[in-house]
């Protein structure tokens, strides 16, 4: 049995303490048996080993070993290059490592720094890690739940309790004990939790779990279990940069033994060959990657996303489902009256239901109304502070701002109905009673709470300003019709008196009581959340709903939100959850949009089943309960506003306004952001693939080795670098979010990527040997340098075709990305200053071009940007026509 199903006094004999609490000499003897009340860490790595580990992953290795290259045939350049950049991923690696450690040390933080407990029969302050098994802790209002207590007395007790189950007001405590197995933490209302605040009322409890053992601490312990998994661009890199680290060493290896084979000297093909293998392997990568990110991170502050993990910007481009926690992402985490029920109807209408609107205050509002609105106002414990908010239980809240909007401000009608009497609310009776003086000397009581408690003690109801016979049957439908919709039911009562009852009468005070009305309360959804589901549908991205709310809750916000569509799709319980085991569960996740009472380690589930299913799984939250699962999640979003400590540092990236539409905002981030680093691939593979077909290929047809190894490096280096770098500014394509995620499984290559490198650089191979063939057949000595410009200029005509996989360059425009365009004319002038500077030509060999030989050489140059335009004009066509499509 769990402590919430055993008797008091059998839970004090099971741990061997009594109601005057332990002995100071059994305190100290279980403190060493059990250890602190705090919570551990695992043993963790040295920072120095921590950023040491950077340097393992194997486009890593193979990046120092093209500096060291560098270094030895003189590009110092590239080699400090290289290095820089080497550094600065293991500097970002680092810094994500190092984030677990701030995770743990917010739950830490969290722990209350003393508590008060009975020892040896007598009230004591002790540091809260001295709290042991057995202990009773004594609670007030304010106070941080110290150890996981079952409560053995309650008075008006009442727990935030949010961070770990997800509801969205305090919980109502009591002492008695409860049946059933499997209750969810947030239905466990005669416990207090590690962590948890007191927000209400007082009471006592027995100390039955202390640090790692408590709720909390298995959190800690789930949290420091799960290993950040890999983001989609950070495999798709590791793979890509292995299967290229390959291909160079074997294509640079034929290079070299070719050209000695054909009898060029063996230190000019050994230059060549390293040259080749610097010049192919696309060192500015990681910096583009690092900079894309960086640059989209700093986009998203400015729409309130604050990134902490830079490829988590682009992970979001590849989230197929996102799992969101309900109160403040999906809704307003505001409670709000909804609707109402007096004289005998439904009022709606408050939150945009046509045709049920309150009427306005004036002759149109029914007396009943006026009176409903009056107790809301004045019978409530809500005030306005001097910074104009207003503070309180979120229920009394809910009241006052409703009560406040129709004309009944709670500061002008106290003073008509000042308060002189209360009966404060327990949970034995479920209700609360305030008394209030009448202009006219009289007094007037106001009841609410719970629907059947109220209407146990009524007599009559008020329809049309009289008092008519209590219709108990019509109440109880409307309040099972609000209750199935999902809202919170609060029901109102009154009494007229001529004298205020003694305080010995007070008690039956409560009786003979006028029903008034009902308010029905829910946290509403945002109006953004809808429109931002329909854009994830669009998308392709299914939004599910995770929360520890009731189900009808959960129901009635995930339909008003447009996430429950039709019937094919559930709504599952923490205890259905329970049921099923992670095989079952895994063949029915696909079906289920909404989890309703769920518990941390089955959030936890949730996501492990969407993987293992292939899924790539964005979770939002704000609790301590979210943690876990923000740190499995491919992606963990926390909330900023509302978000604890815990879930802020387990989390890759957090949202500044806690808002769901926000996502949508960085999905289309993180897919423009990857769709520019494929265009990068796409660009530096096919431009280096044409600098090894010109190398390769012209011995082959009889012609001299083309490039001499600074030509290679110089093109490397100038197309490469600023022009590689300006395609991270690319502006999002317009059907970007009209698209399906990527699949998590598909190669960097897909959709034509790996086809448009091949056939690109062949053309560039082409065009570069068929000018120095053209040359030397005219007796040009001019040549190489013909063809050192026509091959770096080709790529410059690459990359200006590249900016969209569709769209025309033409109707882009030269100046969209101008970051791209100073690029593009830098690197112009700078291979002109190769050519046509005097100091320079013998630095690079090269000879100036008479104006036809530079004419011709642009117009070759040409030939690769038109082709490529060419195929795109081809593909909307397609496109539109719908004749045929392409598939690589």
């Amino acid at each position: 049995m769990d402590w919430y199903q055993k008797d008091i006094d059998d839970i004090l004999i099971e741990l061997n303490t009594s109601r005057d609490g332990l002995s100071g000499e059994e305190a100290a003897r279980r403190l060493e048996v059990h250890g602190p009340n705090i919570l551990k860490e695992m043993e963790k790595r040295s920072r120095i080993m921590m950023f040491m580990d950077q340097f393992k992953d194997f486009m890593i290795l193979v990046l120092i070993a093209a500096a060291i290259i560098s270094g030895i045939i003189g590009e110092v350049t590239d080699a400090v290059a290289i290095v820089v950049i080497v550094i600065m991923n293991a500097v970002i690696g680092f810094v994500q490592e190092y984030r677990a450690e701030k995770a743990m040390a917010a739950l830490k933080r969290m722990a209350a720094p003393s508590a008060t407990v009975l020892r040896d029969g007598q009230e004591a302050e002790i540091a809260a890690s001295g709290v042991v098994p057995g202990d009773i802790v004594l609670l007030e209002a304010g106070n941080v739940v110290p150890a996981d207590l079952r409560i053995m007395e309650a008075i008006r007790l009442r727990a935030e309790e949010s961070a770990l189950t997800g509801e969205s007001v305090p919980a109502e405590k009591h002492n008695r004990a409860l049946a059933g197995d499997g209750q969810p933490l947030g239905d466990r209302r005669n416990m207090l939790y590690k962590g948890t605040t007191v927000s209400y009322g007082r009471g006592r409890g027995i100390t039955v779990a202390t640090g790692m053992q408590t709720e909390l601490g298995k959190i800690a312990s789930l949290l420091q279990g799960q290993e950040e998994v890999k983001t989609p661009l950070q495999k798709r890199l590791a793979s890509f940069g292995k299967k290229l680290a390959l291909a160079v060493i074997v294509i640079c290896l034929v290079v070299f033994i070719s050209g000695v084979a054909r009898g060029e000297h063996v230190l000019l093909m050994l230059l060549t060959a390293i040259s080749l293998a610097v010049a192919a392997i696309p060192e500015a990568l990681p910096a583009v990657v690092t900079i894309s990110l960086a640059l989209g991170a700093r986009k998203m502050v400015r729409q309130n996303v604050l990134v902490r993990k830079l490829p988590a910007v682009e992970t979001l481009g590849s989230v197929t489902f996102i799992c969101s926690d309900k109160t403040g992402t999906l809704t307003l985490n505001r409670m709000s009256v909804e609707e109402l029920y007096v004289d005998g109807g439904a009022l709606g209408g408050l939150t945009g239901k046509p045709g049920m609107a309150v009427p306005t205050p004036g002759a149109d509002m029914s007396h009943g109304l006026r009176l409903l609105m009056t107790a809301f106002s004045v019978s409530n414990d809500a005030r306005l502070n001097g910074e104009g908010v207003i503070t309180g239980d979120p229920t009394e809240i809910a009241l006052y701002r409703i009560a406040a909007e129709n004309g009944f401000g709670k500061e002008e009608l106290v003073k008509k109905y000042p308060r002189v009497a209360e009966i404060p609310f327990d949970s034995e009776r479920k209700c609360m009673t305030t008394f209030h003086r009448r202009n006219n000397g009289t007094f007037v009581s106001f009841t609410k709470g719970a629907v059947e408690p109220i209407l146990e003690r009524a007599d009559g109801m008020l329809i049309s300003g009289k008092v008519m016979p209590l219709n108990r049957q019509e109440i109880l439908d409307a309040n099972e019709r609000m209750a199935a919709d999902g809202l919170r039911v609060l029901c109102v009562a009154m009494r007229e008196w001529d004298e205020l009852p003694g305080k010995g009468a007070l008690e039956d005070a409560e009786k003979g009581l006028v029903f008034i009305g009902l308010g029905g309360m829910m946290d509403p959804p945002r109006d953004e959340a809808v429109e931002a589901v329909a854009l994830c549908r669009k998308a392709g991205i299914e939004p599910v709903m995770i929360t520890g709310d009731h189900p009808l809750t959960a129901r009635t916000i995930a339909e008003r939100l447009g996430i429950l569509q039709n019937d094919t799709k559930t709504v599952l319980t923490g205890q259905d959850l329970a049921s099923l085991s992670q095989e079952e569960f895994e063949e029915r996740v696909g079906e289920i949009e909404v989890y309703a009472r769920v518990s941390p380690g089955q959030k936890l589930k949730i996501i492990r089943g969407l993987q293992d299913r292939g899924q790539f799984v964005a979770m939002t939250g704000d609790g301590v309960n979210d943690a876990p699962a923000l740190r499995r999640a491919d992606i963990g979003v926390a909330m900023g506003i509302t978000g604890t400590d815990v879930a802020k540092q387990s989390a890759h990236m957090i949202l500044l306004d806690d808002n769901f539409a926000t996502i949508v905002r960085a999905v289309k981030e993180g897919r423009r952001i990857f769709d520019n680093i494929r265009k990068f691939i796409k660009y530096t593979m096919a431009s280096n693939s044409g600098e090894i077909w010109t190398i390769f290929l012209a011995p082959f047809l009889g012609l001299p080795l083309p490039l001499l190894p600074i030509h290679i490096l110089w093109i490397n280096l100038v197309t490469d670098g600023l022009p590689g770098l300006a395609l991270a500014a690319e502006p999002a394509d317009e059907d970007i979010m009209n698209r399906p995620p990527r699949h998590p499984k598909e190669s960097i290559f897909s959709h034509r990527l790996g086809f448009d490198i091949i056939w690109v650089g062949l053309l560039m191979g082409g065009v570069t040997i068929f000018t120095q063939a053209w040359a030397i057949a005219s007796g040009n000595h001019h040549w190489q340098t013909m063809v050192f410009t026509v091959l770096c200029l080709s790529q410059m005509g690459n990359v200006l075709a590249v900016r969209s996989d569709r769209q025309s360059f033409f109707s882009q425009g030269f100046l969209s990305n101008i970051p791209l365009a100073g690029a593009f004319l830098l690197t112009l002038v700078l291979q002109l200053a190769t050519v046509y500077v005097p100091f320079l030509n013998p630095v690079f060999k090269t000879t100036p071009l008479s104006a036809r030989e530079l004419v011709f050489t642009l117009a070759m140059s040409s030939v690769v940007f038109f082709a490529v335009e060419g195929e795109k004009l081809l593909l909307r066509l397609a496109g539109k026509n719908g004749q045929w499509r392409v598939q690589w």
